[in-house]
């Protein structure tokens, strides 16, 4: 794991505060899709992998995705409740298991995507009975997990974007543990 410094803290913190103010717009979005066309309230669940795909991609270190789902949730605490905090930590659970299955020893891109897909495809599945899921007809609940899989992936994708420009400018420069390994 390495020495947690304290640059390594300010930034998850620095990440999950941006990420909260972020997700607590996206909350009420969702909140008004899911009263209105519950269908398309999946449509930016991406928004809710992008923290911890952002704080993984730019550190490179273990836990950092969960590190900064706790401080995302903290952030929402005032609007929602406590229970943000659990809802933020299982969004950035999926982004940090292809990590933790490679012992945190490989950081490919692919390993970000794979993340996004699993969220992707588990959360409408988990989350079935509050959607009504499986009342729908069957074409329906494969398009209703596809769009939320291709918004996670979106996600994915704009989260390792951020990531990479701000590496490039010399963000969290002294919090990383290595050199990125890309491919």
């Amino acid at each position: 794991m390495g020495k947690i410094t304290t640059a390594y803290l300010l930034t998850c913190a620095a990440i999950g505060v941006a990420g909260g103010i972020v997700l607590a717009v996206g909350w009420w979005v969702s909140l008004g899709l899911f009263a209105t066309v519950p269908f398309a309230s999946v449509a930016i669940a991406g928004l809710w992998v992008m923290p911890a795909v952002i704080a993984l991609r730019l550190l490179n270190r273990p836990f950092a995705g969960l590190l900064v789902g706790v401080i995302s949730g903290l952030v929402l605490t005032p609007f929602w409740t406590i229970s943000a905090v659990a809802t933020t930590v299982f969004w950035s659970l999926f982004p940090e298991l292809p990590f933790l299955v490679t012992l945190y020893r490989r950081w490919s891109t692919w390993l970000h995507y794979a993340g996004g897909a699993a969220i992707g495809i588990a959360y409408p599945i988990l989350a079935a009975q509050s959607f009504d899921l499986w009342s729908m007809t069957p074409p329906l609940v494969v398009l209703f997990i596809a769009l939320c899989t291709v918004s996670c992936l979106a996600g994915t994708w704009a989260g390792i974007r951020i990531a990479d420009r701000l590496r490039a400018a010399g963000v969290a420069r002294l919090a990383r543990r290595r050199a990125p390994q890309t491919a």
